[in-house]
């Protein structure tokens, strides 16, 4: 398994990148993730990222777009869950940039 090197400590990853063991994730293993994915986290980015943190620890599983996008909309408001708002933060798929960014698997019907 591949592996990346941060604060003086390895992680195991996944061929693309995710996190093999969730519970190697903080904020700076977060952050170092964003900064591989040229994503400049905000905020806006944030509340995303822990809202996918407690909906996996909810369910299990991390959503696809279409789950995520709703399941946004509900505790964030519509403002927030609708593809536009999520493309506009994490442009390479909010579900799957997102959840790596998380420290989550990719998720179930993700290409």
């Amino acid at each position: 398994m591949p592996m990346i090197e941060h604060g003086g400590k390895s992680f195991e990853v996944d061929e693309e990148g995710y996190l093999v063991n969730l519970a190697d994730w903080d904020e700076n293993v977060a952050a170092y993730l964003a900064q591989e994915e040229k994503v400049e986290m905000s905020q806006s980015h944030w509340e995303v990222v822990n809202f996918l943190r407690e909906y996996y620890g909810e369910y299990q599983i991390a959503p696809a777009i279409r789950v995520l996008t709703k399941a946004v909309a509900k505790k964030l408001g519509p403002d927030k869950g609708n593809n536009k708002y999520l493309y506009e933060l994490f442009p390479y798929g909010p579900a799957k940039q997102a959840c790596k960014i998380a420290g989550l698997p990719k998720p179930t019907g993700c290409i």
